[in-house]
């Protein structure tokens, strides 16, 4: 679920400009998944500019604390995650900590890094939403370390409906800055992508395990 839709265009605006988003629906990406997509999402970039770090560490922190209120921790998901939550972390003057994607295989051999009480509020960052499957491992990974997750926060969703279905049951509510509708609509209005390219996108996300280049409108 997106917070809140001018902000959900401001966000699309900065991703296609710098390129942390690429459309490209005539010669789709392939994704480790084996998927094709004419999407390509690598939300890291916004680390390398401050004015957009900024808007949306800002943005993250009016999420939480409007949508989950007083919280005792931040928690990153790897890789992904870790620098964008403890952006959030240091601007709410709370501990951080992050979930790596499996425990390591050495010393300790923790999964979660960082300090993490027991009985602690925790929300999670992450910066991107696909099928739900890495943020919701990180989640059941705190709830089984004794935490209290409120829920998650993420700068895009593609919004899939296995995501939407799967952080229902496992109840964790979550908000993004942005998803794919604004991304398109704002392609769009700038000129991006054409209205033949709007429907090919469109449908790769009624179901994109399946998508294959076609010919839309002839």
């Amino acid at each position: 679920m997106i917070w809140d839709a001018e902000t959900a265009l401001k966000v699309a605006e900065f991703l296609l400009r710098i390129k942390a988003v690429r459309l490209n629906p005539s010669t789709p990406f392939t994704w480790a998944s084996g998927w094709n997509s004419p999407i390509y999402c690598d939300n890291r970039l916004t680390l390398s500019y401050p004015d957009i770090r900024t808007f949306i560490r800002q943005h993250f922190v009016k999420v939480v604390e409007e949508k989950f209120g007083s919280v005792d921790s931040i928690a990153g998901v790897a890789t992904g995650g870790i620098a964008l939550g403890v952006l959030v972390a240091q601007e709410m003057g709370i501990p951080f900590c992050y979930v790596r994607a499996s425990a390591k295989g050495h010393g300790m051999q923790n999964r979660i890094e960082g300090h993490l009480e027991v009985g602690q509020s925790v929300v999670v960052i992450e910066d991107l939403i696909s099928t739900g499957g890495s943020s919701l491992s990180a989640v059941e990974s705190l709830r089984e370390a004794g935490a209290e997750v409120k829920g998650l926060a993420a700068i895009f969703t593609y919004g899939f409906q296995e995501a939407e279905n799967a952080f229902e049951k496992h109840k964790v509510p979550y908000y993004t800055l942005s998803n794919y509708e604004h991304l398109l609509k704002q392609a769009l209005k700038s000129g991006m992508i054409s209205e033949t390219d709007m429907k090919a996108l469109e449908s790769w996300r009624e179901s994109p395990s399946t998508w294959t280049v076609k010919t839309i409108g002839t």
